[in-house]
Order: C-alpha cells, then sequence, then structure tokens
C-alpha cells in the first residue's frame, strides 16, 4: 500500500491509497483544495470546519447533477434503442412485404411470358 502527502488549505495529511493511485488522489486532493481555495476568495477566512464543509457540499452537489445528466443519458439511450429495435423490425416488415410484391411480379411476368410464347408458336394446321 502506498503513502503520499497530500496538502488542504496549507495543511499537509498523509494518506494511503493503492499501489498506482497515487496521482489520482493527489489530483483529487488538488481539486478539492481548489473548491477550499475558491471559497476562501468568495468569503474570506471564515474557518477550516466550515471551508471542508461547503466544499464537500460542493462536491456532491456537482456529482449529483452528474447523475442526474447520466441517468437521463441513459433514458435517451434506451429510448434510441427503442427506437433502432423498432426501425428494425418496420425495415423487416416491409422487406417481406417487398418480397412478397416482387414474388407476385414474378410470377405474372411468367404468366405473361408463357402465354406471349404460346401465342407466338405457329399454329399447326387443323
Amino acid at each position: 500500500m502506498a503513502q503520499i502527502t497530500v496538502t488542504i488549505n496549507g495543511k499537509s495529511f498523509r494518506m494511503a491509497c493503492d499501489d498506482g493511485e497515487e496521482d489520482r488522489l493527489m489530483g483529487l486532493a488538488a481539486r478539492f483544495d481548489g473548491w477550499i481555495n475558491e471559497l476562501k476568495g468568495a468569503f474570506g477566512e471564515i474557518g477550516d470546519q466550515r471551508l471542508t464543509v461547503m466544499a464537500g457540499i460542493m462536491a456532491t452537489d456537482q456529482l449529483s447533477e452528474l447523475e442526474r445528466k447520466l441517468a437521463d443519458l441513459e433514458t435517451q439511450l434506451a429510448e434510441a434503442r427503442q427506437q433502432q429495435v423498432a426501425a428494425l423490425d418496420n425495415m423487416s416488415q416491409n422487406e417481406e412485404e417487398l418480397s412478397r410484391a416482387v414474388n407476385t411480379a414474378a410470377a405474372r411476368i411468367e404468366s405473361l411470358a408463357e402465354g406471349l410464347t404460346n401465342s407466338l408458336r405457329p399454329q399447326e394446321p387443323s
């Protein structure tokens, strides 16, 4: 297990993480520290605990918004898949109807060709 030190609001915190996750955890800590600094810029020194709670709420708000957007996208994807299945079913039905029409036309053409062939044959005297 790896050990790293992150700095949030000017204070260092030693943390453990899985091997290979060091950069990710440091990036998350830097992002959180950015929110703390953003809040300090907007509200001034209002206390470490209050800043931390507000930054946590900001993170939770962003997560909540992203979850809502993801749910909307999943719904849109499901609807698109249903439309695609319906379109494929419709296409399949159209192909079947077209196939029947072609077969009917082919049978009619064969019948006409046979009729023409019979009418063009020389008649034998009776």
